[in-house]
């Protein structure tokens, strides 16, 4: 073969692929297009209806996975019979490798159907408390406190113990306070219940909760429970512990210290 007939051959063929490249491209791009203009207007269709967010954000995943993978298949340029036959070949080895994958997309169903939370709320779950910002076909988007961006295979949400936060109106803060020996724990009582009552958003009905809960050598140890608004626990729970210190120190407690009497024989 001559030096022609390579160059020719070379041409012809890197023509041929450069087509083929140039088209997969040409079909990516369009695709991707399409893709984000579906889901626009599927999330503004379904937000006009007042669709559940947290409906929505599934919904939208759901769509995407399977506009990708019918994207996927058309640059590739698979046939869907050799597709659909790769898949039954490829099956066992597909479903070994993406057992954990699959069972959180199976899993993923549950907090659909089930509606232990919904996008927004404030939950524990799989060792993570903080808002729920997406729940997905494969894994639970929550935002802790602290603005860390987690997400939480749906497999461990479902097997997990949950916490919903947002569920009821109201919650209890917990808070501890010690006491020095000599103090009246019954004034220390009322003179908190009276001020707690002053917080913001502190409910009278329940009422505060002001009680013994135990002793140490430095005296009664109260717990000092307020009620509050779900939305204002954290503000509420800081606000409770100022009171604690300013009332105290307005009304001339002294401070807890640990007494030791000891006795020396002769």
């Amino acid at each position: 073969m001559g030096i022609n007939a390579l160059l020719l051959t070379a041409t012809t063929v890197g023509t041929a692929v450069a087509l083929k490249i140039l088209g997969a491209l040409t079909i990516w791009i369009i695709g991707r297009w399409v893709i984000s203009l579906v889901m626009a207007l599927t999330r503004k269709g379904m937000e006009a209806r007042h669709v559940d967010a947290t409906l929505i954000t599934y919904m939208l995943a759901s769509i995407s996975v399977a506009l990708n993978i019918v994207l996927a298949i058309a640059v590739l340029g698979i046939e869907t019979t050799s597709f659909a036959a790769l898949l039954a070949a490829a099956g066992i080895a597909i479903g070994a490798a993406w057992a954990g994958l699959l069972s959180n997309f199976a899993a993923g169903i549950f907090p659909i159907i089930l509606r232990p939370f919904k996008v927004g709320d404030f939950i524990s779950v799989g060792g993570v408390t903080g808002t729920v910002r997406a729940i997905g076909i494969f894994g639970t988007t929550i935002d802790t406190p602290d603005n860390v961006h987690t997400i939480i295979g749906n497999n461990k949400v479902v097997s997990d113990n949950i916490q919903n936060f947002s569920t009821n109106a109201y919650r209890r803060v917990d808070l501890t306070t010690q006491l020095n020996g000599s103090v009246d724990h019954t004034e220390a009582s009322n003179l908190l219940k009276a001020k707690l009552a002053n917080i913001p958003n502190v409910m009278t009905n329940p009422a505060p909760e002001v009680a013994i809960s135990t002793f140490t050598m430095s005296g009664p140890v109260l717990v000092v429970r307020p009620f509050t608004l779900t939305d204002n626990y954290w503000q509420d729970h800081f606000d409770g512990n100022r009171i604690i210190r300013e009332s105290f120190a307005a009304a001339g407690f002294p401070c807890p210290e640990t007494q030791i009497v000891v006795t020396q024989r002769p």
